[in-house]
C-alpha cells in the first residue's frame, strides 16, 4: 500500500474510498475522497483494501519538474509574495489532496492560476506557522524581509498570513516600516479544498491592491459573504470580528479605506474612500526594534488588582482594556499609581474614544499617570507601545500622536 493507491478503508461502521495520500504521521491514514475532501483515519483501527495500485503518481505531482514556469514581462509590475503560513499559503492538488510545503512564485501560480498575467512575482518564506504561534521575533523577521524586497525593487508586497492574528502583525508592520509601496496582508478563512474557499478571490484582490497607488499597510479580505468585493482595511484599524465567516474582518470606527471589485474575467477595480499615503511619497525606512515585554490586560468586574501587579512584573509597559470611557475599579488606581512603567488605557467598547476627564475615576486615573489611548484598538495599542518603548524618545507623546492611521481625528457616527 503506497501513496497514490486507490483504497477502501473500513473503520467501525464507516467506509471510505479514495486515493491514499502521504501522511504526516505513521499512525494515521489520509484519504482523498471522491467528493474532494480529505479524511484522516487511525491506522490501528482501520481495515484497508487496495483497490488499484498507482492510480496517481503523487511524487511527480509534488516534484519541482511539475511546477509552472514564470515568464517575466517588463511591462508588468513586480509583486513580492511573502508567506508566514496559514490556510491561504497551502498549495493543494485537487486530484489527490496532497499539500506541498514548498512556497515560491510557481507554487502560488499553480494554486491560484488567476494571478497569471497580473504581475511578475517573487516568492519568499519567512515562517511556516499557525498564526496563533506568531511572535514579535517573527514580526521582526517579516519586517526585514519586506524591507529587503522593496529595496530590491518590488512594486508591492503581499503577505500571506493566518487570519487569527493578522491584525496584530499588520499593525506591527505599519509602525516598523515607512513604505513607498503598498504592503497588503491577506489570508483565507476556508481552505482550498472547500467549495466555499475564499483564497482565490482574496489573493487576486490583494495583488490588485499591491499594484495600486496606496502606499500603506492594508488588510484585504472579503467585504461580504458574496464573491464580488474585497475590503481594504488600514492595518492599524482592522479587527477580526467573526470566527469563520469569509467577511470576518472589519474596520472599527469607520468604513474600510477602500475596496477591490472582483471580476472573474480579470477586470478588477480598486477604489478608495479617504485620503491615503500615495505611492512613492515616503522614503523606505525600517525601525524594527521592539520591547517585547508588554502586557495587555482586560479589566472585568471583580478582578483583583494583584493580577495587574503580577502582569507588570518584569514588564516594560501595560495596556489596559477598561470599561466605557476607559475605567477600572477604583481599587486598581493605587496599584496603577505604584507601577513604574507606562500604562496605556483603551476601551473594550472598541467603538468610541477614551476620555478620562468625564468621571472622577477617570480623573484619578490620569493623576495616577495613565496615558489615554484615544480611539486605538487595544491590540493595536499593545503593538504601538512595544514599538514606542524601543524607538521613541518620549513614549507618552508617541502614544498620543497618530503615526500610522491608528488614531482617528474624531469619533463621530460614520454610517
Amino acid at each position: 500500500m503506497n501513496a497514490g493507491d486507490r483504497v477502501r478503508v473500513d473503520r467501525a461502521d464507516q467506509t471510505y474510498e479514495g486515493v491514499l495520500l502521504p501522511s504526516s504521521t505513521p499512525d494515521h491514514l489520509a484519504i482523498k475522497l471522491d467528493g474532494g475532501y480529505n479524511v484522516g483515519v487511525d491506522r490501528a483501527e482501520a481495515e484497508v483494501e487496495v483497490l488499484e495500485s498507482d492510480v496517481y503518481d503523487v511524487e511527480s505531482a509534488q516534484d519541482e519538474q511539475g511546477q509552472s514556469e514564470i515568464e517575466f514581462d517588463d511591462d508588468l509590475p513586480t509583486v513580492s509574495l511573502i508567506s508566514t503560513g496559514g490556510t491561504i499559503a497551502s498549495t493543494v492538488d485537487y486530484r489527490t489532496g496532497a499539500v506541498t510545503a514548498q512556497f515560491d512564485a510557481e507554487d502560488v501560480l499553480r494554486a491560484v492560476p488567476d494571478l497569471a498575467g497580473m504581475a511578475n512575482y517573487r516568492g519568499r518564506v519567512v515562517a511556516n506557522i499557525l498564526s496563533e504561534n506568531m511572535t514579535p521575533a517573527v514580526w521582526q523577521d517579516l519586517a526585514a524581509a519586506i524591507y529587503e524586497e522593496i529595496e530590491a525593487g518590488a512594486d508591492g508586497v503581499v503577505v500571506m498570513h493566518g487570519t487569527d492574528t493578522m491584525q496584530f502583525t499588520a499593525a506591527a508592520m505599519a509602525f516598523m516600516l515607512d513604505t513607498p509601496v503598498p504592503i497588503v496582508f491577506t489570508g483565507s478563512q476556508r481552505s482550498a479544498d472547500r467549495p466555499s474557499s475564499d483564497n482565490v478571490m482574496n489573493a487576486v484582490c490583494s495583488v490588485e491592491a499591491a499594484t495600486s497607488d496606496c502606499a500603506e499597510v492594508l488588510v484585504c479580505m472579503h467585504a461580504d459573504e458574496s464573491d464580488d468585493v474585497c475590503a481594504l482595511h488600514r492595518g492599524t484599524r482592522v479587527r477580526k470580528n467573526h470566527t469563520s465567516r469569509r467577511d470576518a474582518f472589519e474596520t472599527v470606527g469607520a468604513n474600510p479605506l477602500g475596496e477591490v471589485d472582483y471580476d472573474t474575467d480579470g477586470d478588477n477595480e480598486v477604489t478608495f474612500r479617504r485620503e491615503y499615503a500615495e505611492r512613492g511619497e515616503t522614503d523606505l525606512a525600517l525601525a524594527d526594534d521592539l520591547a517585547t515585554d508588554v502586557e495587555l490586560v482586560k479589566f472585568t468586574p471583580g478582578m483583583d488588582p494583584a493580577l495587574l501587579e503580577t502582569a507588570a512584573e518584569d514588564s516594560a509597559g501595560i495596556v489596559i482594556e477598561g470599561t466605557g470611557l476607559g475605567h477600572v475599579n477604583t481599587d486598581w488606581i493605587d496599584a496603577i499609581d505604584a507601577l513604574d512603567v507606562p500604562v496605556v488605557m483603551t476601551s473594550q467598547c472598541l467603538e468610541g474614544r477614551v476620555c478620562d476627564r468625564v468621571y472622577d475615576t477617570g480623573r484619578d486615573l490620569l493623576e495616577a499617570g495613565v496615558i489615554e489611548g484615544e480611539d486605538m484598538l487595544p491590540g493595536t495599542a499593545k503593538v504601538k507601545l512595544m514599538w514606542a518603548l524601543a524607538n521613541a524618545g518620549d513614549v507618552e507623546d508617541a502614544i498620543r500622536e497618530p503615526l500610522a492611521g491608528e488614531i482617528q481625528q474624531r469619533s463621530t457616527p460614520w454610517l
